[in-house]
């Protein structure tokens, strides 16, 4: 479960005060708001990449306002992607699980389901540079839910891709949520994608979540 309980955070000369709601566990939530109302920094401040400077974030249940990212055992898949152009989608795939200390056998095990659940096998000794949009978002895709996280945060994750990859990239979606069991949040200006993917859709609208 994501919780955001009366919120407080700046980004700049921008501030969002006492902001409110909930995404129920296992639940894909969409939230959605024109360009500029802070629907990043929301993400950002569960994240924890952003500090709040009121209310409280709480995952699961458990009050994390104060822990640091590395933490939170969330997924993230920024609106760039950030994938790194000479690392091999192998490596994307197996990054996070070397940082965590994950043993060789469980790592190969674990690259294999996660290439195989996203329809990238053939692509794990290929860079970025050559994928297609569709191909780069499903690595960055699995880079995000290789170690097993309970929430899966994606900012804008389809804005890039043209309609055919984009109505594609629906199935791939609620499919792995659903295969890995988290807790999704997707932003999203896109009344499609939230028709296509959103168990629960919210709009953040002048510093205000209300339901859709």
């Amino acid at each position: 479960m994501i919780q955001l309980d009366s919120i407080s955070v700046r980004a700049g000369a921008f501030a969002l005060n006492g902001v409110s709601f909930t995404v129920e566990s296992g639940a894909y939530g969409v939230l959605m708001g024109r360009t500029g109302c802070g629907k990043t920094t929301l993400l950002e401040a569960i994240a924890g990449l952003r500090p709040v400077s009121g209310g409280r974030v709480l995952l699961d249940g458990a009050d994390v306002t104060g822990t640091e990212a590395a933490a939170r055992g969330i997924g993230y898949v920024p609106q760039d992607l950030a994938l790194f152009p000479t690392m091999t989608v192998h490596g994307h795939l197996s990054f996070a699980l070397k940082v965590r200390g994950w043993d060789s056998q469980a790592i190969a095990a674990r690259v294999r389901e996660m290439a195989e659940l996203l329809g990238i096998a053939g692509l794990l000794d290929r860079k970025p540079q050559g994928l297609s949009g569709g191909e780069q978002q499903r690595v960055a895709l699995g880079r995000a839910l290789s170690f097993r996280p309970r929430l899966l945060l994606l900012d804008e994750p389809l804005s890039a891709l043209d309609e055919q990859t984009r109505r594609q990239m629906y199935d791939v979606l609620k499919r792995v949520q659903r295969h890995e069991h988290v807790t999704a949040l997707h932003v999203t200006h896109s009344a499609e994608e939230a028709k296509a993917l959103a168990d629960k859709v919210m709009r953040l609208e002048d510093g205000a979540v209300g339901r859709e």
